[in-house]
């Protein structure tokens, strides 16, 4: 005699966890980054034939449904008789109804500032679209975009701007899949990576991307005063620049740039301390300087095609002259007295007159002035660049030039000279940062009205205006811009105009003053959302080194976290040099983003449950190709900043593995580590392993996660192969199946019995891989003196430390009504208690051979969820996985649930759409209502018949004289008090009922509308019923299958909540008569329990 069990899972480390009843309890998952001392959280596992899993700790209160005091009192009051079947477990599985009640009050703003509490709820627009419009759009775009056409020519330019503007878009679609993915309180892409990848990875490019926005701050404070200094005022630097020539002049200025950034930096700091309201007040403002400025630049353009402006350019042979101390540009100039000698001829002479020496290619070569900007339609169109060494001259290439190459160049001071060395690398890492910026929506989710929706939505459409800003911008200042004039970074060839300002319209100030506001509220941005990142990254408690740069103001403002970011910000202003600073934040800005991508890959490859992005405009290909892209701008800006930004982070990741305190946040990681377990295991078992190979091993076999009961014939045929269908179903395509065989007899004195088990195992495995496809998975057989013991151990044994099943699948005993199979139910029972003890889900599909095979299709039709009782979300994640299979593809997803007599029905609805809403599943909602109503007779009935025929069961197995003691004890039971009639409603006798068992009872027609029995011998029969709570149940059960019946009689497949068996196990006989009721006329229905455990999360 034999019986099989087929065992699925998950994943691994299962710690038991109870629910509690309460409301703060309904979801596992991730706290958000903000609450301290958050505790371990639930993996959320890589393969699932049922759950994920939760854990012991305890858990804040979840930002998702807020638990109260009457919610839980709520909870637990089950006066009403509708609910009876559920009511001995309601301590552990609430009543949806009293949990729906707190979503109304659904919040994910993060805690901490208290502005961030007062903010009002912000739309795609506001919250999304132009903050991110505002971080993009910035310095590089004002004071280098001109340079870097010049140098790189339209055509590599073009490609440059392509290239990175492509990898933010790429990076933007895989983010928006991650945030979309769940709520991602605080912490922006921290938050996503970190949960995405683990601790280790979270908090190492968390602390790059931290040191990224720290840095973007330092080069914006550069570039404000860059402005300040060379543009705007001159004559306020402190070392002054008037007579002093190379190195000694690009000292003075990098001293002014450091004095003045210290400066500009306190003030900002001062700021940002004082209250960050006031910066998010600027912000519209800032933003305004920036929209105006590109609006002056292509207004600028359009005037170039009519009336180009007079910015003439001096260039003395093919050399471009610093155009400052002369005012006309040519050697002499006729007048009525005669030829007169200008100022350009005393820079290069020695006195005045005609006669005087000179310098030796002033007087070779003649001055000529030329149009610094032609306009759009002169033809011109520096399609190529030219890359110069440090101190190469600015040189317009299509002009002769008479010079004699051994000659020293004389008067260096007096040309345009290039101040760096340029290569087309570096040109990379000077624009990358001009393009970052795009993490700014998903920054103040909590802000955000609808998230989900906002964020894709605003970001995608924010890189594509800037990025067709910049590539038209490019386009646009080759066309209309001599090269020379491009070429010439600090505009000393324009009377020291700002370059992009000189095509602005109406006047070069605009561009100027737009443009040092809109940088000066840049930098102020960034110094407000570093030290919030680093606060959110200190909170969880991952870098035990960071943990005081948690604290802060009383109104959770991060004071601590303010003066790290102030100090490290302070570190790139003493670089001083803007195109040195750049390529540092692109390298941690290019990390971040590469592992963004790597998180979306995985999560995609890995089909994880929770993987449910309302995104859908994703692919793994497209994140592999945009990490791909971020891995190679990183080695094209600098190949050695790269190399010291992953030692960085890898130096940050094996400290917080080593250091850090333990989290488990349901990371990719960790699901690739299962995958990979997998992999291997199912190697291992192709064969026996090879003499070379041998290890000595406690235990040779490993195991995994599901467990399904499927019986054998005599020849050890499967019967019930649609059970392995339904398995391979629900993993979604991924997890492992343990088919666990339980046979009767002795291990050791029966030696045909442990052959015969052998031969099972392969047998088991051929059906696996050929049968079923697609299904993979081990066997387990266990012999045991009987089979309940037999069961038992396959239920604990099954699996090896973290491969351990979290699962079970078992069918429906279909003849247990038979006299001869009471065994059968009572062994299903006791299933049902120790899979509640070992906190394991349990699936019992009713009516298996009526569940379709993997090969067959549904082309239309509902899965049904009827949620009446919380206890893990299962019943939510199920049909969740069921539709990523092609059987029920195209089956839509309806999910019902009970409302009783003080709930308010159309408010239920509305807290079950949002909840669905937030946990991305796409389903109908409808409320029923089941109001209290009396018992009919036709229920009493129903139930006398039970217990008669339990009571005639247990006579089957009785001795000669506990029958005829059995015959006595019924007699003296059904002899009625006094007879009873129809105009008077019978109910038990008052002093045998406790409070809450009075029942009233009134005479009704049966449900299918026959008329009731008479009532003269059923009315001396119901004094027969012991336990009135029978009455209650099978009430319950009556009511809840004629409403299942009525909404859900055509569905492909009914999902239920199972009720839980009696704690008296006196009980035990009746319990499969409820169930029977429970899903009596449906034709496939699945029953659920769930493993004390959440299976499913909002959070991302």
């Amino acid at each position: 005699m034999s019986q099989r069990f087929t065992v699925s899972k998950s994943d691994g480390d299962r710690r038991p966890s109870d629910i509690q009843g309460e409301v703060n309890q309904l979801f596992e998952g991730d706290e958000p980054p903000t609450s301290s001392g958050a505790e371990r959280e639930g993996a959320a596992g890589a393969e699932v034939v049922v759950v994920l899993k939760g854990d012991s700790n305890p858990k804040e209160s979840s930002p998702f449904i807020n638990s109260s005091d009457a919610a839980a009192e709520k909870s637990q009051q089950y006066d009403g008789k509708n609910m009876a079947l559920f009511e001995e477990e309601m301590d552990t599985s609430p009543m949806v109804s009293s949990l729906l009640s707190s979503l109304a009050n659904y919040s994910n703003l993060p805690q901490g500032s208290k502005e961030h509490e007062e903010a009002p709820q912000l739309g795609t627009l506001m919250g999304v679209y132009l903050p991110c419009i505002q971080n993009i759009f910035g310095v590089i775009l004002f004071l280098r975009m001109t340079w870097l056409v010049g140098i790189g020519g339209v055509i590599g330019t073009f490609i440059i701007v392509f290239m990175c503007c492509a990898t933010t878009m790429l990076t933007a679609i895989s983010m928006s899949a991650i945030a979309t993915n769940g709520v991602v309180p605080a912490g922006g892409s921290y938050y996503m990576i970190s949960r995405s990848l683990g601790p280790e990875f979270g908090g190492a490019v968390g602390i790059c991307f931290y040191l990224g926005t720290t840095f973007a701050g330092a080069m914006y404070i550069l570039g404000a005063i860059e402005l300040l200094l060379i543009y705007i005022v001159p004559k306020a630097a402190i070392f002054p620049l008037e007579g002093l020539e190379g190195a000694e002049a690009e000292a003075a200025l990098l001293n002014n740039m450091r004095v003045y950034g210290t400066i500009l930096l306190t003030s900002m700091a001062t700021v940002v301390f004082v209250g960050v309201k006031y910066v998010n007040k600027l912000a519209l403002v800032f933003l305004a300087c920036v929209i105006l400025s590109i609006l002056a630049v292509y207004a600028g353009v359009i005037k170039t095609a009519v009336d180009p402006p007079d910015f003439p350019v001096c260039i003395l042979g093919n050399r471009t002259l610093v155009w400052k101390t002369f005012d006309v540009c040519a050697k002499t100039i006729e007048t009525a007295n005669g030829t007169v000698t200008t100022q350009l001829w005393r820079m290069f002479c020695d006195s005045p007159f005609l006669n005087a020496t000179c310098d030796k290619y002033f007087t070779a070569n003649n001055v000529t002035q030329v149009q610094g900007i032609p306009g759009v339609t002169s033809g011109i169109l520096n399609l190529f660049g030219t890359y110069y060494e440090k101190g190469d001259l600015i040189a317009r290439t299509n002009m002769y030039s008479a010079e004699d190459q051994d000659d020293p160049l004389t008067n260096a001071n007096r040309y345009v000279l290039a101040d760096i060395t340029s290569f087309f690398t570096l040109l990379v890492g000077i624009y990358f940062p001009s393009v970052t910026g795009i993490m700014a929506g998903s920054n103040r989710s909590g802000d955000l009205r609808d998230a989900q929706k906002s964020i894709p939505i605003g970001t995608i459409a924010a890189i594509t205006t800037t990025s067709t800003v910049y590539m038209s911008s490019v386009v646009l200042f080759g066309a209309c811009i001599e090269g020379v004039v491009l070429r010439d970074k600090f505009g000393e060839g324009v009377h020291g105009n700002l370059v992009i300002g000189t095509l602005a319209w109406p006047s070069p100030w605009v561009i100027v003053i737009g443009s040092f506001f809109s940088t000066c509220g840049a930098g102020l941005q960034s110094l407000t959302g570093a030290p919030r990142l680093l606060q959110a990254i200190a909170k969880d408690s991952i870098v035990p080194a960071l943990r005081i740069f948690g604290h802060g103001k009383a109104n959770g403002e991060p004071t601590w976290s303010l003066l790290l970011t102030a100090c490290i910000c302070e570190s790139g202003i003493l670089i001083a040099s803007l195109d040195a600073v750049a390529p540092i934040l692109s390298m941690f800005f290019l990390m971040c983003y590469m592992f963004v991508n790597l998180a979306c890959a995985l999560q995609t490859l890995l089909r994880t449950p929770n993987w449910r992005p309302r995104f859908k405009f994703y692919h793994w290909a497209l994140s592999f190709l945009g990490m791909s892209l971020c891995l190679t701008l990183m080695f094209l800006c600098s190949w050695y900043y790269a190399i010291v930004a992953m030692a960085i982070a890898g130096s940050i990741y094996k400290y917080i593995e080593f250091a850090g305190a333990e989290k488990e946040w349901g990371d990719g990681i960790r699901g690739l580590s299962l995958s990979a377990a997998r992999y291997a295991l199912m190697r291992l078992e192709e064969g026996p392993p090879h003499t070379k190979n041998w290890r000595y091993d406690t235990q040779s076999q490993t195991l995994y996660q599901c467990f399904s009961s499927s019986h054998t014939d005599a020849e050890q045929n499967v019967e019930q192969p649609r059970l392995l269908s339904l398995t391979n179903q629900l993993k979604a395509g991924k997890g492992l199946t343990i088919v666990g065989t339980a046979l009767e007899g002795t291990y050791l004195e029966n030696y045909e019995q442990s052959q015969r088990a052998d031969m099972i195992n392969h047998h088991i495995m051929s059906i696996l891989c050929s049968t079923i496809p697609k299904v993979k998975g081990f066997c387990q057989v266990t012999v045991s003196s009987n089979l309940r013991d037999a069961t038992s151990h396959l239920l604990q044994a099954s699996g090896l430390g973290g491969l351990k099943h979290n699962a079970v699948l078992v069918s429906w005993p279909r003849n247990w009504k038979q006299g001869d199979e009471h065994q059968t139910w009572r062994n299903f029972i006791e299933l049902v208690r120790e899979t509640t003890a070992a906190h394991l889900a349990l699936l019992v599909p009713k009516n298996i051979s009526a569940f379709p095979s993997n090969g067959e299709r549904f082309t239309e039709g509902h899965i049904d969820v009827w949620w009446i009782v919380h206890d893990g979300g299962m019943l939510m994640l199920l049909p969740f996985l069921l539709r990523q299979h092609k059987v029920w593809r195209k089956c839509k997803m309806r999910i019902f649930t009970v409302a009783q007599m003080d709930d308010n029905s159309i408010q239920m609805k509305k807290d079950l759409t949002t909840f669905l809403y937030h946990l991305r599943i796409d389903a109908m909602v409808e409320v029923v209502e089941m109001h209290d109503s009396d018992i009919s007779a036709y229920t009493y009935e129903k139930t006398l018949v039970m217990e008669q025929r339990s009571q005639m069961l247990k006579q089957i197995n009785l001795t000669k004289n506990e029958r005829e003691r059995e015959v006595q004890l019924i007699h003296d039971n059904t002899t009625p008090a006094s007879p009873a009639t129809p105009a008077t409603p019978l109910t038990p006798t008052e002093g045998a009922q406790s409070p809450g068992e009075q029942i009233q009872m009134t005479w009704t027609e049966k449900c299918d509308g026959e008329p009731t029995k008479p009532l003269t011998s059923f009315s001396f029969a119901l004094s027969s019923l012991r336990n009135q709570s029978n009455v209650r149940r099978m009430h319950t059960a009556l009511r809840l299958n004629e409403v299942i019946m009525k909404k859900s009689s055509e569905a492909k497949l009914v999902l239920l909540n199972m009720p839980g068996p009696p704690k008296n196990r006196t009980g035990d006989e009746n319990y499969m008569e409820f169930l029977e009721v429970l899903t009596e006329g449906l034709n496939r229905v699945l029953l659920v329990r769930g493993g004390g455990r959440e299976v499913i999360t909002i959070y991302s």
